[in-house]
């Protein structure tokens, strides 16, 4: 493993799972000090025991990404324990299956808040000083954010509106030679999707539909993260990557030349 982030401090929310927690393996691998948060502290403490990282190198902290006072605590306190920042990794994120017909006022909220605002609240905290370091952020969006999904228009709203806000800080932000990008992650083992590697029309409809044949791991989403974040992409700023397994590069039209050959 490289050692692309040694002596960089880096930020994460929604780190005690899935893609955030590979992300947070894949910095500290190449060196990186960490400064990490959940929802649930305990399931963060849990989650990077394993790692066996030394305090000097790593903080965690329970933060509720909705509120904007725990936000600005969590990157100020990584600030002052480290001394720098160098990159964000914005994580956070939740849906509702629902029709607009269906979906109270409270749900919607729920997902713009926990989705959208995080991103806003945690890049308007980090941009001083990551402006000082000419650092990265890296948010975490979605091909949901690129197009429409039947049943999912609040977190295709919320996911959108990261993928335009990523193109945005990245106009405004390139004088100080900060980078922000995103990844577009398609379907993604992780714990929240279990239930649909479990149900078997679900499964069955991913894999005709993948040119790949296969969801993604949560480390081949957290490799194209620390891409982004690292100098390796030092001329790269307002993406919106797609990781999908070739998904969003196909029409979805019949398989013509496998139809063609029976």
């Amino acid at each position: 493993m490289t050692q692309r982030f040694s002596g960089k401090v880096v930020a994460l929310t929604a780190a005690a799972s899935g893609i955030g927690l590979a992300a947070l393996e894949r910095f500290a691998a190449e060196g990186a000090m960490i400064c990490a948060s959940d929802i649930s502290l305990e399931a963060l403490k849990t989650a990077v025991a394993p790692l066996a990282l030394p305090e000097d190198r790593l903080l965690l902290r329970e933060c509720d990404v909705t509120d904007i006072g725990q936000v600005q605590s969590f990157i100020d306190d990584g600030v002052r324990r480290f001394g720098r920042l160098d990159v964000l990794v914005n994580n956070a994120g939740t849906g509702a299956l629902a029709y607009v017909t269906e979906l109270d006022q409270e749900a919607w909220h729920k997902v713009i808040a926990v989705t959208l605002d995080s991103v806003f609240y945690a890049c308007r905290a980090a941009m001083p000083h990551l402006a000082r370091t000419q650092g990265a952020v890296v948010n975490t969006a979605s091909i949901s954010g690129l197009f429409g999904d039947n049943g999912l228009f609040a977190y295709n709203a919320a996911k959108g509106g990261v993928v335009n806000l990523t193109r945005a800080l990245a106009v405004d932000h390139a004088p100080e030679n900060v980078r922000v990008n995103a990844v577009c992650p398609g379907l993604t083992a992780t714990p929240r999707t279990a239930w649909m590697m479990e149900d078997t029309e679900i499964r069955a409809e991913y894999d005709r539909r993948l040119p790949m044949g296969r969801p993604g791991t949560p480390d081949e989403m957290a490799a194209a993260i620390a891409f982004l974040a690292s100098s390796d992409a030092s001329y790269i700023t307002g993406v919106n990557l797609a990781v999908d397994g070739g998904l969003t590069a196909a029409t979805n039209q019949p398989a013509f030349g496998r139809l063609r050959k029976q």
